[in-house]
């Protein structure tokens, strides 16, 4: 990057108005700014300034993943289908996947991912466990066929993301690197300036048992987290909790009329009880077809991922199901199902005594219904969508509730993919055994995006300098070729020789435009030179995160830059 910009040779068309279109402030500010355009649903070019900012975050990456001794590549963008078809997700990764074919009628893929490509890479060529760990990323553009893109840059169709892959002989080499990836993460997440959280996430189309996602915390973000003090931290539908349910009941099984009440909330108003103090039930079905139901305390939603880990081959039944098996929606309960079925409760109803619950019978429910005495619980398992103060699962404190943007995630995926792809290589004990892998990613552009979420105002963007299109902006009051224009090209080469990433606003504009502009684009630092201060020897300095303004001397000019450069 040039070291001195002169913003009347930049491209970057700011808006003085909100586009309609955006809906969260990166977005509107990014638009505004001159630093993204709309191409197409989902799809954006960046513009000089907001390109800048990419090349800084990717320069962070690349530091970071270099220090830890991954190496950099490029793959293809587009990937040929055999791949995925080897590896199972041809047809599992769903509509998302863009699917094409070329002249020949050969079929292809835009890349939402690599790991297929990686693997094939490394097959023929890493041979021996004398050659491993390795590991191997690239910074590159990804395409996924959202069904609802939206929020800019958030969520895109084609997105700047960093992928790394690793390949491994142990389980304890795999750690070693996961754990050195996930050190690095949080140092990219410090150095552009987010505040972020470690969470426990679900792996999803990736695959994997092992996984954290680096959230940084914002209104706008899409993921719903739980966080304690204790440092614990989790996506809702990943983390562990400890719910409270309130006992409620009579000492003895009674049954109650209760008509016209079909929803947890309904019963609770009924009865005149928290909702905490009911269960829930949920009927659904295995593998093999057999009846489940599912309880769980009232206050709290079914986590579907991890029924599936609980319950192979789980599926909710549908309401014509659920009449096929004699169940009534809205009444059901844990006494008198069919015999065939098998109950499974939430692990935070074991010290519940007395459950409040359906009868299995339309218009009636059960309080004081028994664990052990009424009923009997085929099996305990954690079911529930943890949320805002439910316990923490380390400390037993109240977790807190925020919302989050997912920046980037590590894997383990253990032997997935190199199984399925047959990469192998020779053990020590000379047999061919599947590379153990982990995978890990950055999404770029997002960063940018969490960026601005979290550091803006309501006159524009406030760049961390460590990320800044530039670092300073001097800000030219005079008229070009006048003496006083001369001085502040002067004091913007002296800056720049100093080692600082200099912009200087030499265009034919109204000061109070050329302001507007400053505090819109986010510059950290604004140099003033105004005929007024350099009369008396002085320039003022603005630092944009707290719009403090300085007057210092022009002697001092680049050391006092510095000085305030160094906090922002």
């Amino acid at each position: 990057m040039s070291d001195l910009l002169r913003l009347s040779n930049v491209y970057a068309p700011t808006l003085k108005e909100v586009p309609t279109e955006a809906e969260i402030a990166s977005h509107r500010l990014l638009l505004r700014a001159g630093m993204l355009r709309k191409q197409a649903t989902g799809l954006y070019a960046w513009l000089p300034l907001g390109y800048r900012v990419i090349q800084k975050i990717e320069n962070i990456v690349r530091e970071e993943m270099n220090a830890i001794g991954s190496q950099e590549i490029l793959m293809p963008f587009v990937q040929p289908a055999e791949l995925w078809e080897e590896s199972g997700r041809w047809e599992k990764y769903g509509p998302e996947l863009l699917r094409l074919e070329d002249r020949h009628g050969h079929a292809y893929c835009l890349g939402p991912t690599h790991e297929e490509l990686i693997t094939a890479l490394v097959r023929s060529e890493l041979r021996s466990y004398k050659e491993l760990p390795c590991s191997l990323y690239q910074i590159q553009v990804k395409f996924r066929d959202e069904i609802r893109p939206r929020f800019g840059v958030m969520r895109s169709r084609e997105f700047i993301m960093k992928d790394a892959y690793s390949f491994h002989a142990t389980h304890e080499s795999l750690q070693e690197t996961y754990d050195d990836m996930s050190e690095a993460y949080g140092k990219i997440c410090d150095r552009c300036g987010l505040v972020w959280r470690p969470v426990e996430a679900d792996s999803g189309q990736i695959g994997g048992k092992v996984t954290c996602e680096f959230m940084a915390l914002a209104d706008a973000g899409e993921a719903e987290i739980v966080h304690c003090a204790c440092g614990y931290a989790a996506d809702v539908e990943a983390g562990r909790g400890v719910a409270h349910p309130l006992e409620q009941g009579a000492e003895e099984l009674e049954k109650i009329s209760t008509p016209n009440i079909h929803t947890i909330e309904d019963l609770a108003n009924f009865l005149n009880i928290p909702e905490a103090a009911t269960v829930k039930a949920l009927s659904a079905k295995d593998g093999a077809g057999n009846l489940v139901v599912l309880f769980i305390p009232g206050d709290h939603e079914l986590n579907e991922i991890k029924a599936m880990g609980a319950i192979k081959g789980f599926e909710l039944l549908t309401d014509e199901e659920m009449l096929a098996f004699g169940l009534h929606k809205g009444s059901m309960g844990p006494v008198g199902l069919p015999k065939s079925a098998k109950i499974y409760a939430d692990e935070s109803l074991k010290s519940v005594d007395r459950w409040v619950v359906g009868a299995n019978e339309e218009g009636f429910h059960f309080v004081g219904a028994a664990p052990g005495r009424d009923f009997e619980v085929d099996e305990w398992a954690d079911l529930v969508v943890v949320k805002p103060g439910d316990g923490c699962p380390q400390c037993g404190k109240p977790l807190e509730g925020a919302r989050g943007i997912e920046v980037s995630q590590v894997f383990q995926l253990g032997d997935t993919y190199s199984k399925a792809l047959g990469a192998t290589f020779m053990d020590e004990d000379g047999k061919e055994k599947p590379f153990i892998m982990g995978c890990y990613g950055v999404g770029v552009s997002r960063t940018l995006a969490a960026i601005v979420e979290q550091h803006n105002d309501e006159h524009g963007i406030i760049w961390p300098a460590s990320v800044a299109p530039a670092e300073v902006c001097v800000v030219v009051l005079a008229k070009a070729g006048s003496e006083d224009a001369r001085t502040a090209e002067r004091l913007a080469e002296e800056l720049a020789e100093a080692g600082i990433e200099v912009v200087l606003d030499d265009r034919d504009e109204r000061a109070g435009v050329k302001f507007a502009d400053a505090d819109l684009i986010g510059w950290p630092v604004q140099v003033v030179v105004g005929s007024r201060g350099l009369a008396k020897g002085t320039v003022e300095i603005k630092k944009r995160a707290t719009g403090e303004k300085t007057e210092v001397a022009i002697d001092a000019l680049v050391p006092e830059t510095k000085a305030i450069l160094a906090t922002c």
